[in-house]
């Protein structure tokens, strides 16, 4: 944790006071809490916070009160579960992440992501990639994701050593200045070379078994994805992709929308022609984060992570069209 605590060395519950540093400067107090609060239910944080049995600088305040360096928490004495079986990354997955580091300095880590791997853990998952470079970066006070991708989608994401980094980074997503995402898709079909965008938007949704589903839909938010054809094949295309809106699944969604659905998609394609192509050797969802232009803090870099090998050699297997 990146602030320091203060803390009496019997196991009985007692008041706890924490200095906030640099790193959780601006942060929100309730999602400080979470963090901080290992296996305290939200609810909880919340009860407390209302009652004032979390104070900052020794006043109340509420749940979405930004935090700056140096203030003082003090937190009620309330009993923490430390958690038994914190999961332990296997050495051969480290090696491999490490091998995807494609970019990094004091305050930003680039990964090039295996697709199968979640970006964090939960919903049954022990751990992410966000866990899994917490535990290869143990030195750091401060690892957090700052964007997502799909658990099938491979490619470049990013991740912030440092809160400084993470703001700055959130706001070129959010101003849509900064940070441009470029991604490659193999679609069933022949899209034409007309379609060049599709502007329609989209609905979440979230089903009682928690799974996310996403439709387009007058109801939803604004979503603009950029598109254009890079290669024809018989019954497929080869095809970029650009979000210019950052919705869930925004990609997926306006393709099927468009009429030409992802190759490996089982949310969103058709099984038939997911079964065709997995014969095919398509045996993962067909989307990758390519490329990353980023520009922050004065540094600006242009990222590159290719599709894997049995993804070029399964579309290489693929009869042209011209």
């Amino acid at each position: 944790m990146s602030a320091s605590e203060n803390n009496g060395a019997s196991e009985r519950p007692q008041v706890r006071f924490v200095t906030i540093d640099e790193n959780n400067h601006g942060q929100r107090i309730d999602n400080f809490l979470v963090t901080f609060l290992k296996g305290v239910p939200k609810g909880k944080i919340y009860n407390l916070l209302r009652k004032g049995e979390i104070r900052v600088n020794k006043k109340r305040i509420k749940p979405d009160f930004k935090l700056s360096s140096e203030d003082i928490i003090r937190i009620a004495p309330i009993f923490v579960a430390e958690p038994s079986d914190k999961p332990v990354v296997a050495e051969g997955l480290k090696k491999e992440i490490e091998s995807r580091i494609v970019y990094e300095d004091k305050g930003l880590i680039v990964v090039n992501k295996p697709s199968g791997l979640a970006v964090h853990g939960g919903s049954g998952l022990s751990f992410g990639l966000v866990e899994v470079i917490r535990q290869m970066r143990p030195q750091e006070k401060f690892i957090e994701l700052v964007h997502r991708l799909d658990r099938d989608t491979s490619g470049l994401i990013m991740i912030a050593k440092k809160r400084s980094v993470l703001k700055t980074l959130h706001a070129a997503l959010r101003e849509k200045e900064g940070v441009q995402k470029t991604y490659h898709a193999l679609v069933f079909g022949a899209w034409p070379k007309r379609k060049l965008q599709v502007n329609a938007p989209l609905l979440k949704n979230e089903l009682k078994s928690g799974e996310r589903v996403v439709k387009v839909h007058t109801d939803g938010k604004e979503s603009l994805t950029r598109f254009k054809v890079l290669r024809n094949f018989e019954g497929y295309t080869f095809i970029e992709c650009e979000p210019v809106t950052g919705r869930t699944h925004q990609i997926r969604v306006h393709a099927q929308f468009a009429g030409y659905s992802i190759v490996g998609d089982d949310k969103y394609s058709p099984n038939e022609a997911n079964i065709l192509a997995k014969s095919l050797g398509f045996k993962r969802l067909c989307l990758h984060a390519a490329r990353l232009d980023i520009d922050y803090e004065g540094i600006k870099l242009t990222l590159e992570a290719p599709i894997e090998d049995a993804w070029k050699d399964a579309m290489a297997g693929l009869p042209t069209k011209y």
